[in-house]
């Protein structure tokens, strides 16, 4: 399996530590060595795909929020068999495969999706998700690169010290991209009696049924402008709206 010239310059920057992020080099030259239009790389805290750590901006970034908010997806599908996921056509998909997430991609102008694990051994530490506007396969070029850059982004994650320890336990204080969705899961798990795992659900469901991204709901629940009830029957989605 050979590197190409353009990938082979991102895998050197990839590593850098001159940014304050886990991951080092420009996600816009890597989607374009790859000859796609995104990418992205997510990891997994809490036994679930999480954290969003390096990715370019505009649609990668809404497919990875949709992904975690619905829970659902080619990514969450990666992580939890530890392979490969290609669709080069997301028109062909079966429409039961990703009921809610396919027709939200489409909003999103995604046709091609493709997903590489970060794996250790049978262990999965996240997933690297290239998409890409216009359906078609990639190269045989760039199904290389890509299976090197997942095995090169795995190495930077392991070697992140405590940087690394922070997002896989996603303690207070780390530099999580979604921390205020651990923290709201964990208040609405007391406001409303339910499981923490039952909270994330509950707040899956209102940022859906609202077309509101999951972080923005999350920050709502921290700051109390938003709150969960509990009610004799059980888990109940609904809600009360503090002014101020």
């Amino acid at each position: 399996m050979a590197t190409s010239t353009g990938m082979a310059r991102v895998l050197r920057e990839l590593s850098s530590r001159s940014g304050p992020g886990l991951i080092g080099g420009d996600p816009l030259e890597c989607a374009r060595v790859l000859g796609v239009d995104g990418v992205a790389v997510s990891l997994v805290t809490g036994g679930a795909l999480s954290e969003l750590v390096w990715s370019s901006p505009g649609v990668s970034e809404r497919l990875e929020d949709e992904q975690y908010t619905l829970g659902e997806g080619p990514g969450v599908d990666s992580v939890g068999s530890c392979a490969v996921v290609v669709e080069p056509d997301l028109a062909r998909v079966r429409a039961d495969r990703w009921p809610v997430l396919l027709p939200a991609l489409a909003g999103l102008g995604v046709g091609a999706v493709f997903c590489f694990p970060l794996r250790i051994g049978g262990v999965c530490l996240g997933v690297l998700t290239a998409q890409r506007g216009a359906p078609g396969p990639l190269t045989a070029a760039a199904m290389d690169d890509a299976l090197i850059l997942s095995a090169a982004v795995t190495a930077v994650v392991l070697d992140g010290g405590g940087r690394t320890e922070s997002f896989a336990t996603a303690e207070s204080g780390a530099p999580l991209h979604r921390a205020a969705v651990h923290q709201a899961s964990g208040m609405i798990s007391v406001q409303a009696g339910v499981s923490v795992a039952q909270a994330l659900i509950l707040l899956r469901a209102h940022a859906y049924r609202h077309e509101t991204p999951l972080l923005r709901v999350a920050e709502d629940v921290v700051a109390r402008r938003l709150r969960f009830r509990h009610t004799g029957d059980g888990p109940d989605p609904s809600f009360e709206k503090k002014r101020g």
